[in-house]
């Protein structure tokens, strides 16, 4: 299992909440993991039920078997305040110039950097050790940009090193990227039995793929109950109106009789039968989709209530159950 995971997907397939859940499962039997957000949404404190994540990492949550999650939202700026200390040894300096603007400035002309600085502070965290010559954490999960931008983020550091060809920057570029393009790391990409997450799930892959990035795992996420199998559908189509009228009228749902309370119930029962028929084809056809991208394929159940802490350490014992952790 690769130390760094990095989870994306397109936005609306709840890929927070998976990185969560994931962050989660790799914690169990006293493993130490660290869930990282880049976005500044905040989201991880909302699933976790917890105040706003400072720019520290802070212990929020205890998995199954003792093992601590700690979460850390990265602040570009604050990153970059680390970077100048760590490499130019600023100090007071580097916070004068935030006061100044130079930061807000530095990150917009050189959009790039931004992304090293998230990508860096993530990557340092994988490799940092105790004194004891342990890692400081078992696994990094990354909460990362949506799978439009995926690639461009995680491989944004090749540009930096290309623009840099020599100094501080060069080397931490180019540090960062043989943590990200190497087995240490894992990209998985949330998706729904949709056409439109489904299709930017296989773009996805295809670029990180191209740029030599290591592909994980996919996670189908909220996914429906199986109610009726092929065999139920076939007779759905098939039955006779009557037959189905009579059916309800047995099960005490009213007479028989034409115009009666069943009878009425026969149209509405079938409309919902064919909908749930055309939804049954095309997640169907999706998981075929899927299937044909050659990669590990997991599937997380919808939680029809919305999501809390507690749906999010029953979605972490799936991912255990499925032989993700």
């Amino acid at each position: 299992m690769s130390r760094l995971q990095v989870v994306s997907g397109k936005g609306g397939t709840g890929k927070t909440t998976v990185a969560a859940a994931l962050a989660l499962a790799l914690a169990t039997e006293g493993k130490r993991t660290l869930l990282v957000e880049v976005e500044g949404r905040q989201g991880i404190a909302q699933l976790f039920e917890t105040e706003a994540l400072p720019y520290e990492e802070r212990k929020i949550a205890v998995a199954p078997g003792g093992g601590e999650v700690y979460a850390l939202a990265i602040d570009p700026e604050l990153a970059l305040l680390d970077y100048l200390q760590m490499f130019y040894k600023l100090g007071s300096a580097g916070r004068a110039l935030k006061k100044l603007g130079a930061i807000d400035f530095a990150t917009t002309i050189a959009p790039g950097l931004r992304d090293v600085l998230l990508t860096g502070k993530a990557c340092e965290a994988v490799r940092r050790k105790e004194r004891s010559g342990r890692f400081t954490y078992d696994y990094v999960v990354m909460d990362a940009p949506p799978t439009g931008r995926i690639t461009r983020f995680l491989n944004v550091n090749d540009e930096v090193a290309g623009l840099a060809k020599i100094g501080p920057i060069h080397n931490q570029a180019q540090a960062v990227m043989r943590v990200l393009k190497s087995p240490e790391t894992a990209v998985h990409l949330v998706t729904l039995l949709e056409e439109m997450p489904v299709q930017e799930t296989v773009d996805g892959i295809a670029e990180l793929r191209s740029a030599r990035l290591p592909v994980g795992r996919i996670i189908v996420n909220m996914v429906r109950p199986e109610v009726l199998d092929e065999t139920d559908l076939e007779l759905v189509r098939t039955v006779p109106r009557s037959t189905v009228a009579r059916s309800l009228s047995s099960a005490g749902l009213g007479g028989a009789r034409r115009g009666g309370h069943a009878e009425r119930l026969v149209d509405p029962l079938l409309t919902q039968a064919e909908e749930y028929a055309e939804r049954y084809t095309l997640e169907h056809e999706q998981r075929a989709v899927l299937a044909e991208l050659g990669l590990p394929l997991h599937e997380l159940p919808l939680f029809a209530e919305g999501m809390d802490l507690a749906g999010l350490y029953e979605l972490a014992r799936e991912l255990r159950e499925q032989g993700v952790s």
